[in-house]
């Protein structure tokens, strides 16, 4: 049991199609064992199931587990994003439609390059720009993923992945149309998803820390940033302190991980923000503790989030989750239909 109070900011639920596992309990093993105060869920599609599906078992888990936020998912029904779409379908549509519903943020991954490429490959699409200007106007919390792993485009990494071909954007041009963004987007209450991969390069962060104060980054592994970590432990130490209002702690777990595999990632972070400990992590290098405490090890632990985000998570709007279901039930397919619709019952 984890002593501290912690919220694991960055978590996904993506097989919950599969008949063997139940989603709608399926991180209440992880919480209790570790002692979290909340997790928050980000809804993203999938190769088996629409962004729309993952939004509705969010939704429905948050009416469950009252405790757990939700960031919604953007759904892209027609690629690349034109403007062209279906009345209500809209990308400002849904963040409105998901703010109804009483979702607590946005997750987005549009910058991923296997999810940018589909898309046209340019992060500040006129389709795209619009819901910024929304979010920002809204002051709705992101969770934005943004480039990968710099050598992506060099080697295959870790997820299978590979850039390097020439058919994707560079990990510059994404890191480009990134600053742009930001640059007209400088209000936009944005968290950057594994650090902008940024481990080899902090400098890059305090720059931009400097010139927007309503950014932060979290600190879901990502393997290779914790490499950076531990080869400037002193330098990082220090960045940690010093920008302690600017990061968030997240395990990344996706259901259906073991649970055990949760706690122990959690119990990872935990120790390397809190204890000076030497631990085995992630890919089986060593991970030396920064041994932050005091208000600098509360902010990262829970309350950057809380204060971006809210001390609570918002309610479940039941209503407004049904006009939700019946807008994009037409979008769903049957499979899907099948496995969501003894959900639906029980919790709607």
């Amino acid at each position: 049991m984890i002593n501290e109070k912690i919220i694991d900011t960055h978590m996904h639920i993506e097989d919950w199609i599969n008949d063997e596992y139940e989603c709608i309990d399926c991180f209440e093993g992880h919480r209790e064992q570790s002692g979290l105060a909340s997790l928050n869920i980000c809804a993203l599609g999938s190769s088996n199931m629409r962004c729309c599906v993952n939004n509705i078992v969010s939704a429905l888990y948050k009416i469950a587990h009252p405790n757990t936020y939700a960031h919604a998912g953007f759904d892209h029904i027609y690629r690349p994003i034109t403007e062209n779409v279906p009345e209500g379908l809209d990308l400002v549509s849904q963040h409105r439609d998901y703010m109804e519903i009483g979702f607590d943020g946005i997750k987005m991954i549009e910058g991923k390059p296997t999810c940018l490429k589909p898309l046209g490959g340019n992060l500040n699409n006129v389709a795209l720009d619009k819901v910024y200007t929304e979010m920002e106007k809204n002051g709705t919390h992101v969770i934005f993923h943004m480039k990968d792993p710099e050598y992506f485009w060099k080697e295959r990494g870790c997820d299978g992945n590979y850039y390097g071909d020439g058919t994707y954007p560079s990990y510059e041009e994404i890191q480009k149309q990134a600053f742009e963004l930001f640059e007209k987007h400088p209000r936009l209450k944005v968290t950057l998803a594994h650090f902008f991969f940024c481990g080899e390069a902090p400098e890059i962060l305090e720059k931009l820390f400097e010139k927007y104060p309503e950014m932060c980054v979290d600190l879901t592994p990502g393997c290779e940033m914790y490499h950076s970590f531990e080869a400037r432990h002193d330098f990082y130490k220090e960045f940690f302190k010093k920008h302690s209002k600017r990061v968030m702690l997240g395990t990344d777990g996706t259901f259906p991980w073991a649970t055990k595999s949760h706690v122990w990632c959690i119990g990872i972070l935990r120790d390397f923000i809190s204890t000076e400990k030497k631990n085995m992590a992630f890919d089986d290098s060593i991970l030396t503790g920064m041994g932050i405490d005091g208000e600098e090890k509360e902010n990262i632990l829970y309350r950057n989030f809380e204060n971006r985000v809210s001390k609570s998570p918002k309610p479940i709007n039941k209503e407004a989750l049904r006009r939700y279901i019946d807008k994009w039930w037409h979008l769903i397919s049957d499979d899907e239909r099948a496995k969501i619709t003894p959900y639906i019952k029980k919790y709607l």
